[in-house]
């Protein structure tokens, strides 16, 4: 069974035993068991479930396992003749998260 679920604007294909990661959730601890409501598609045995926007019902249950780090970004600004070099770099932060159970 599988699932396509919405989290802030990110959508991600899932299945029980899969980890996704998520933007930073600050509000949760690695081990707590958060839930997923807006589930966009169920499917698996038979036809596919397709939500209107969502499909009523449907959840998708997940642990949270910690925290991680997305590969660094290097920013580099110029203007050309101008002698003006500008580099920064960014590294996002992600909550990773155990897929255990889809309803729907």
């Amino acid at each position: 069974m599988y699932a396509i679920i919405s989290d802030r604007n990110n959508q991600t294909t899932v299945r029980v035993g899969d980890e996704v990661v998520c933007d930073l959730m600050d509000s949760v601890e690695p081990g707590q068991e958060i839930q997923f409501e807006t589930v966009l598609l169920v499917g698996g045995d038979g036809a596919p479930k397709v939500g209107k926007p969502t499909v009523d019902g449907a959840r998708v249950t997940g642990e949270v396992v910690g925290e991680s780090k997305g590969k660094k970004i290097v920013v580099f600004r110029f203007r050309r003749r101008k002698n003006i070099r500008r580099k920064t770099g960014h590294r996002q932060h992600y909550t990773r998260v155990r897929i255990t159970d889809i309803q729907g």
